[in-house]
């Protein structure tokens, strides 16, 4: 099996499919909220949601530790605060901006805004470590990257599109992934990924059902077979992709493995022309996703010396 994750095509297939994975979340989301009838406007409802999806993936992966790896889903004491901070941090603060912007923005501009964490990522890791300044190849690659997400938001008739509350708060959830990122990278060096994710997952996930179900509206969400189904298939995505995308970097270096994930947005832009009603490729959306691709390419590529704190930046869970 350790073989498949070492093969340069079982990577390359791997890769492939957790990012077709990631990327099959965006058109997902947008249509659950139409199934589920929940406006775009109810930050409620919203969060009530991704609690849901999240709770249900937090579940599988613990689950699936207690049956392939009980030790390790028990945590130290010590581990306990580290854990609260980051299932704050990274699932109910960074999934209540995204759930939120996700819903007033299109499902082709979702996937490209979501990739500024990449890009923020490497910027704060700038000021935050000592090893690891910017360059030309990253000052290129952000450079890119933000001209495409300025590109998902010009429209065909070249007015700038922007609201705090769309646009901002997806490029809020990329800040705070990226902020999570540098937090996971100091303060939990001794936990198992898959502990982690599960445990922060889960905390996050009932920090927002806490939050949101006493104040749902009644009928704000209505459930269907299909609505239930899309938010099924949304929590196993998240947990089969990280599983896989977990596996690819520890029999790999973590430079050659990051440079897959310029096919996230691009499948997230490509799955949500297709199957959202309404939305189309369009040349400003090429373009954009090109600009991305290139940037996400140009800063991971791999070098023969050292890889720098940022290059092992996991791929959030989307």
């Amino acid at each position: 099996m350790n073989s498949v994750f070492q093969n340069k095509w079982g990577v390359l297939g791997i890769a492939v499919i957790c990012t077709l994975l990631w990327g099959s979340a965006f058109p997902v989301l947008k249509i659950s909220n139409s199934e589920l009838q929940i406006a775009a406007n109810d930050s409620i409802a919203q969060i009530v949601f991704a609690g849901i999806r999240f709770l249900l993936a937090g579940v599988i992966l613990l689950t699936f530790l207690f049956v392939t790896n009980r030790k390790q889903l028990l945590v130290k004491r010590s581990h306990l605060f580290i854990l609260i901070l980051l299932g704050i941090m990274q699932t109910a603060v960074q999934y209540y901006f995204f759930y939120n912007g996700l819903s007033k923005v299109s499902g082709m501009q979702g996937a490209i805004l979501s990739s500024s964490g990449i890009f923020l990522a490497v910027v704060i890791a700038h000021f935050y470590y000592k090893d690891d300044h910017m360059n030309w190849k990253k000052t290129l690659g952000i450079v890119a990257g933000f001209t495409g997400i300025i590109l998902a938001n010009w429209g065909q008739d070249f007015e700038f599109g922007f609201q705090m509350t769309g646009e901002g708060f997806m490029i809020l959830s990329g800040l705070t992934s990226a902020v999570a990122t540098i937090l996971t990278k100091e303060l939990a060096t001794d936990i198992p990924p898959v502990t982690l994710t599960g445990w922060q997952l889960t905390i996050g996930a009932i920090v927002l059902l806490v939050i949101g179900v006493p104040q749902l509206n009644e009928h704000a969400i209505t459930f269907t077979p299909f609505g239930w189904g899309l938010l099924i298939y949304a929590a196993f995505l998240s947990a089969i992709a990280f599983a896989l995308w977990t596996n690819l970097l520890k029999y790999n270096k973590a430079g050659e493995v990051s440079i897959y994930k310029f096919l996230a947005p691009v499948f997230g832009t490509i799955l949500s022309a297709w199957l959202i009603p309404g939305e189309s490729l369009t040349l400003m959306i090429v373009g954009a996703i090109g600009f991305v691709a290139f940037g996400i390419i140009i800063m991971n590529y791999p070098k023969k010396q050292t890889i720098s704190h940022n290059a092992d930046i996991k791929q959030k869970i989307i």
